[in-house]
């Protein structure tokens, strides 16, 4: 029954979240000059990129970009990317927001959590997080900032 709910709290997240997104049509990839001017006026980024499991459609294409701007809570940004695979048209739904982070992640007490959108309200947040052995991973994370437990795969993978 647990993971019955679970998995319904998870999907709401899912379809919820996409409901608010900004809609766009499918383009061509990102130039590396775009990702370099980028940078310079929204700091470093971090990119983490997957295929996140989807209840009617082969999978979600999701695309999370980490801005680090100046270093200060109120220049971290984000930028996270969906499109819902075997859809059609396969539309890209892009929600872009702030950011905060938070230390520990289950017994990892130097896991990394990141708050989408931590200055709305919390129906409006999402959550990711990393273990500190294993950085190149980031988890989505269920509202209680923990990792999903299923045998489907809800990680994206750093892309370098």
């Amino acid at each position: 029954m647990k993971k019955l709910v679970l998995v319904l709290v998870v999907a709401g997240m899912l379809c919820s979240c996409n409901s608010k997104k900004k809609e766009e049509t499918i383009q061509a990839p990102s130039k590396i000059n775009d990702v370099e001017s980028t940078e310079k006026t929204l700091g470093k980024v971090t990119v983490y990129e997957g295929v996140l499991p989807c209840a009617d459609c082969e999978g979600i294409e999701t695309v999370l970009k980490i801005y680090q701007g100046d270093g200060t809570i109120e220049s971290h940004t984000f930028e996270l990317s969906t499109v819902y695979k075997g859809k059609h048209p396969e539309k890209k739904f892009v929600e872009k927001g702030k950011y905060n982070v938070e230390r520990g992640l289950g017994n990892d007490p130097d896991g990394t959590i990141y708050i989408l959108n931590y200055d709305k309200p919390e129906s409006a947040q999402t959550f990711y997080g990393y273990s500190a052995k294993n950085p190149d991973k980031v988890f989505l994370l269920d509202n209680k900032r923990e990792k999903i437990k299923s045998k489907l795969n809800y990680a994206l993978t750093l892309n370098e």
